[in-house]
């Protein structure tokens, strides 16, 4: 499961990126070609963020739909499957989104 892997890169990148501050909200965009289980992320979310600056926080996940531009024709389509095939038939295409991993927003407590 490489997803505990994936949450525990976000929890330390957020760790980080906090700088001693509490981390109340991290928000994830997950393609929807990207391979990873967002559900699986969700679950070993809160245990990886114990005794960390994400202990408590909130985690969002955002999922992005696949897009494709096919280079038959230029049609820009949705692409519910690495496999779909353009309208025209092609499946020579371009991906231009469904694929990402990132973290998208960090929200930290206010410093005092």
């Amino acid at each position: 499961m490489h997803e505990l892997g994936i949450t525990r890169n976000v929890v330390a990148i957020a760790s980080e990126a906090a700088q001693g501050r509490r981390v109340l909200k991290v928000t994830l965009e997950v393609g929807r070609l990207s391979g990873v289980m967002t559900e699986a992320i969700r679950f070993c979310f809160d245990t990886v963020a114990e005794g960390t600056a994400l202990d408590g926080a909130e985690l969002e996940i955002r999922e992005i739909d696949a897009q494709a531009r096919c280079l038959a024709c230029g049609t820009v389509y949705a692409m519910p499957t690495l496999f779909t095939a353009c309208a025209c038939g092609s499946r020579e295409c371009e991906r231009l989104a469904g694929e990402e991993l990132k973290i998208k927003t960090i929200e930290l407590e206010e410093a005092a």
